[in-house]
């Protein structure tokens, strides 16, 4: 059965892609801790551990996760592009990067921002626009 995040990828679930190319896929974070949280995944695994991926996949995703963060630094005014993997919550494996001014804010244990549709679709038009631009 299809992880959400599979779904995501496919097209079968609607998101606010940030980047894509065949392996991997980006995408804005519904429940951000900053704006311009993104998502990195890999489209065809969908193993929920990082470090049981093959080592093609493993680096390719870190590689396409590098390019998302420079692309959301040059997007999003801040000191800093944090990433994290923990892979609790959705089974497929995931990498959280966030726009940072502070390592506080990288707690994940705080209140999410709520962002209408419109701001969504700004930010993730605007990460998507940097990201182009580095390819």
């Amino acid at each position: 059965m299809s992880t959400i995040f599979t779904k995501i990828a496919n097209g079968d679930i609607p998101s606010y892609k940030v980047a894509e190319n065949e392996e991997f896929y980006a995408f804005l974070d519904i429940a951000p801790m900053a704006k311009g949280h993104t998502l990195v995944i890999p489209k065809n695994v969908e193993d929920d551990y990082i470090f049981n991926l093959d080592e093609k996949t493993y680096m390719g995703l870190c590689a396409f996760a590098r390019q998302v963060a420079h692309a959301i630094k040059a997007a999003i005014p801040c000191q800093r592009v944090g990433v994290a993997v923990l892979g609790m919550e959705v089974p497929h494996t995931h990498i959280h990067l966030v726009p940072l001014q502070t390592e506080a804010d990288m707690d994940f244990r705080k209140k999410k921002l709520e962002l209408s549709p419109a701001e969504f679709a700004e930010i993730a038009d605007s990460i998507y626009n940097e990201y182009v631009k580095i390819q």
